[in-house]
């Protein structure tokens, strides 16, 4: 079997590393350096010359060490690792998922252009776009999962700014409704606003269903983005964020990131990589055990309603449509409305004995929080009812443990009530 055909869980303890390069090290060291020594005055030359854009590498030259700033090689070998699970070209990692959000608007959006947006989104990332780039002069425009392309390519046309449109930013599944967007229709949408000077792209946040269930970039999406904190890392000891696409556009995010100097530093490189082992059967457990959750949540007396992706039913035709597409999984992230309001979510809460009441997702631990006081206080009240983050929604993060225990930790929480 060529060594290119292994499947992405197959390479993720050895793709990119030379053992040899390392004193024959089964793992890669933590390359704990700010610099990088060069062997002659006219590598470092030749070295800067590529890291700067003065010229294109060669065919068969070899990105040189420099500085940790550029590039390090805990770095690179998670990057170059990455980019398998979704089959993109080149990757960039972050020092935090919000990092590498910011970065993207950063580089492709200027004054004066339009922001086409899917709604709810992570609460960090709607305060960065209501509060932050509409600052700058950037026109914002927010859309509904259950908006068609046409009604959104309508809003586009009646804003004022179409010829302004420079980025579709998607998040699906939502957070923390698990709405979904169709990818394809966006990137068809992208293409119908584009122009020969002006190419519109699409991102998708893809950290709900992290690399394994949901590839973006095979829908038609032209950079895919993570909150590395979660699945990516997911044993909540490490903050990181990620960003993959073609070479071309990673290139431009990569020359941004060097100058906001928003990298990850090789520890946290050498994490994720150790964390990328097993994203497999973490996820895969998970997904197993939120099924069995949200089974019991279901049929439960003091549950109105459970916001769950094995849930779509097919009478839903356009959103189950969007599912068959493009999941490979129900994924681990459950929402549900408990019967009453605040008070009652609250007390389910404070009496969860196993699950622990935080915020953040993916990890081998499972947690709850409150969406409408917590993740997503931040957005205006309008918003939350249109999106139906009221005061009974909770959210839960489905981890690794036993799933009976899960489910009795849940039930003698929601008696509590």
């Amino acid at each position: 079997m060529d060594k290119k055909n292994f499947r992405p869980e197959s390479l993720m303890m050895s793709y990119g590393y030379k053992p040899e390069l390392s004193e024959g090290a089964i793992k890669c060291p933590i390359f704990q350096t700010s610099t990088f020594v060069f062997k002659t005055a006219e590598e470092g030359k030749a070295f800067f010359e590529v890291a700067y854009g003065l010229r294109e590498k060669g065919a068969k030259e070899e990105l040189g060490l420099i500085y940790s700033r550029l590039n390090n090689p805990d770095l690179e070998i998670l990057e170059n690792r990455l980019t398998l699970w979704d089959g993109a070209e080149e990757c960039a990692v972050f020092e935090s998922g919000m990092s590498a959000i910011s970065t993207v608007f950063l580089e492709f959006l200027r004054p004066g252009d339009l922001l086409v947006f899917s709604s709810p989104l992570y609460g960090g990332t709607d305060h960065f776009i209501h509060h932050f780039l509409t600052d700058f002069g950037i026109h914002i425009l927010g859309f509904q999962a259950n908006q068609s392309m046409d009604e959104v390519a309508q809003k586009i046309e009646e804003s004022g700014y179409a010829n302004r449109l420079k980025l579709i930013y998607v998040e699906t599944p939502a957070n923390p409704t698990n709405a979904l967007i169709d990818i394809e229709g966006c990137s068809e949408l992208a293409k119908r606003f584009s122009t020969k000077e002006n190419e519109v792209l699409v991102a998708v946040d893809n950290t709900y269903m992290g690399p394994l269930w949901q590839h973006p970039l095979k829908h038609g999406a032209d950079l895919v983005i993570y909150s590395a904190t979660k699945y990516i890392g997911g044993h909540s000891d490490v903050i990181a964020g990620a960003c993959l696409g073609s070479s071309k556009l990673i290139g431009r995010i990569k020359g941004l990131r060097t100058f906001l100097g928003n990298m990850a530093g090789p520890w946290t490189g050498w994490l994720l990589m150790r964390s990328l082992e097993t994203l497999k059967p973490r996820m895969e457990t998970q997904a197993r055990n939120a099924e069995k959750v949200a089974k019991f949540l279901k049929d439960h007396p003091k549950v109105e309603h459970v916001y769950y992706l094995g849930f779509i039913s097919p009478d839903d035709k356009e959103t189950y449509r969007i599912f068959k597409k493009q999941y490979e999984s129900n994924g681990a992230m459950i929402s549900f409305d408990v019967k009453g309001g605040e008070h009652e979510a609250f007390t389910f809460l404070n009496n969860l004995k196993l699950i622990k009441l935080a915020v953040s997702l993916g990890s081998t631990e499972s947690l709850a929080e409150h969406p409408a006081t917590m993740t997503h206080a931040d957005v205006s009240h309008e918003d939350k009812t249109a999106m139906n983050i009221t005061e009974k929604l909770v959210r839960l993060s489905v981890g690794v443990e036993n799933p009976d225990d899960l489910i009795w930790d849940i039930g003698q929480a929601l008696d509590a009530i």
